[in-house]
């Protein structure tokens, strides 16, 4: 059997990658990051799985060589905030650190992913052995997108672009086509519960307001974007904090944004009322 690399971060994302790869033949040796991994991947039919803290990267390099690992995928948020309070660089990323001209997630993933390969092990795209979970072009749910909504979206979208092009986050909350947060380093459902919060915060009744309550989600994918890391994902808790939010309406990249839960986040969007779609 072909052996496969897994770098498995936090979510469901390295089960579903981890499933497809033994789906498909491979032999998976899973490298699981001990501040973000579940305990569960002990147990969920890898080949191997080695535990290793964020900034080991000499230990990740000589587990893959020791299996004789050539190709690896990266799967699972690393959150950023634990890559600035948590990482404890060894020598070998202590020097990448250092190389770095910004510190965004393209950079430092695309540095590792430098140093990987020049040690013969190559990154693939982690939506390869998904590509059923990408997001499909056109309404999604039951309800489609209202007028306000699709405006929202298209607003949405224009700052999402640009956000993404500086790696700053992927997600932005729309009201009545006004920004009410974009995401940085706290990822998408804390974006979504402060714009939940924000909305609360300003007490607006019926006719007064200027404001409508109702939010929108916008995901993008990053201009250009590295299919090897960092793609955007929608999951199960991403609705149900939206319906904690009182958000009513969720639009991500089609073919470029990976649905998780399928047809779990379909039939929780249509309980909650909420309207999703891709284009």
């Amino acid at each position: 059997m072909t052996r496969l690399g897994l770098i498995a971060g936090n979510g469901k994302f390295p089960f579903l990658v981890l499933d497809a790869a033994r789906a498909q033949g491979f032999e998976v040796v899973v490298a699981a990051i001990r501040e973000e991994t579940s305990p569960e991947i002990d147990s969920h039919g890898a080949a191997s799985v080695h535990w290793l803290s964020l900034g080991e990267l000499s230990k990740l390099i000589d587990t893959f060589k020791a299996q004789g690992i050539t190709r690896a995928v990266m799967a699972g948020q690393v959150r950023h905030k634990q890559i600035f309070s948590s990482i404890k660089p060894d020598w070998r990323l202590a020097k990448l650190l250092l190389s770095l001209g910004t510190r965004n997630t393209d950079s430092l993933l695309g540095a590792v992913a430098k140093v990987l390969a020049d040690e013969g092990i190559i990154l693939e795209n982690s939506t390869a052995l998904l590509e059923p979970l990408l997001a499909k072009i056109g309404v999604l749910s039951k309800r489609a997108p209202s007028a306000q909504e699709r405006k929202n979206i298209e607003y949405g979208r224009a700052v999402g672009r640009r956000l993404a092009e500086y790696d700053i986050g992927q997600t932005v909350v729309i009201a009545e086509a006004a920004c009410v947060t974009v995401e940085a380093m706290e990822g998408t459902d804390a974006t979504i519960e402060r714009a939940g919060l924000l909305m609360r915060s300003l007490e607006l009744e019926g006719e007064a307001s200027t404001l409508s309550r109702a939010l929108t989600v916008v995901k993008v994918a990053k201009p250009g974007q590295d299919l090897r890391f960092d793609v955007p994902v929608i999951g199960l808790t991403t609705i149900e904090t939206m319906a904690r939010a009182g958000a009513s309406c969720l639009a991500v990249d089609a073919g470029r944004c990976l649905l998780l839960d399928g047809e779990a986040i379909v039939r929780a969007a249509d309980e909650a009322g909420i309207a999703v779609c891709a284009d």
